[in-house]
């Protein structure tokens, strides 16, 4: 088939690269290169680099309103779009466009954690399981008919970086199933119990509250790591936390407990520090970490 797929972060790599070993990619749409390092060069997105090794034409249009836009996007005469983690709201002349419409790979059970950033959540709310949806788009924010879904089990020491990497390279497997049998899918409508929101994370949300429970800081820690990271102050220095599970012990929330690794008490219960970042420092090991670091009596 004529596919045009559209992706930006790491995320959609793995999809891409899938397709592309079967199918016509006609087109990718990717967002525009950004500043990054510390010369701020404009540097392309992991997708558009994945499309510039494969040889495939990249386009970064801002908006897609523009009736210019979505006239270049008809002209590719596509069968279908891909939609992984694009970053711009498809407007219905670009959702109509392809003979059968956008499909999108998202990382959730729908219509649990419809939004930015399932993933995150998932973990932050305890969930047991999470998984992932081939979704045939409309205008709403992820509220189309499963075509495909397939579950996948949160371990205890899962971070959303683990859950990311599996969800990914499941969700290229999928893709690649549902194209195969496209037009003979027979969609289901999302019910309407059961919906949630994963709202993007917003960077206040990542400062440890040490009087929540243990399991709750656990979910916490897991959920934010790698980004934006989990932190707290160990005396003056802000130290990001990575890694934990929950630990044995008990004291004033913040407290360090003595004994071998790091383990601070909460508000109920205990939690262990497996990988943290001092600031200036890459990630390490608690006892990597250690070495040479002077910890307060209390995190705060």
């Amino acid at each position: 088939m004529r596919v045009i797929f559209m992706g930006t972060p790491d995320f959609s790599v793995p999809a891409l690269q899938a397709i592309a070993a079967v199918h016509d990619v006609v087109a990718i749409y990717s967002q525009p290169p950004r500043p990054a390092g510390r010369g701020q060069a404009e540097r392309p997105g992991p997708v558009h680099q994945a499309a510039l090794a494969l040889g495939l034409p990249v386009f970064h249009p801002k908006s897609l309103k523009s009736a210019e836009a979505q006239a270049e996007f008809a002209a590719h005469q596509a069968d279908v779009a891909v939609v992984v983690a694009y970053g711009l709201i498809l407007p219905k002349a670009i959702l109509d466009a392809p003979k059968h419409g956008c499909v999108n790979i998202h990382a959730s059970l729908l219509p649990r954690w419809r939004g930015a950033a399932p993933i995150h959540r998932a973990i932050m709310a305890g969930d047991a399981e999470t998984g992932v949806c081939i979704m045939q788009m409309e205008a709403g924010l992820d509220t189309g008919p499963v075509l495909l879904r397939e579950r996948l089990a949160i371990g205890a020491g899962d971070t959303t970086g683990d859950l990311h990497d599996r969800l990914s390279d499941l969700g290229a497997k999928m893709i690649v199933q549902a194209l195969g049998a496209l037009g003979s899918w027979v969609p289901e409508v999302q019910p309407e119990e059961g919906v949630t929101y994963a709202h993007k994370i917003d960077k206040a949300e990542a400062r440890v509250d040490w009087s929540l429970p243990a399991e709750q800081v656990d979910r916490l820690i897991r959920g934010l790591s790698p980004f934006p990271g989990a932190w707290c102050m160990a005396g003056a220095e802000r130290l990001k936390l990575l890694r934990s599970g929950l630990a044995e012990g008990a004291g004033e929330p913040g407290q360090v407990l003595p004994g071998a690794g790091l383990r601070i008490a909460c508000g109920l219960g205990a939690v262990e520090i497996v990988m943290a970042q001092r600031e200036g420092k890459k990630p390490a090991q608690t006892a990597d970490l250690l070495r040479g670091f002077a910890l307060p009596a209390r995190l705060d």
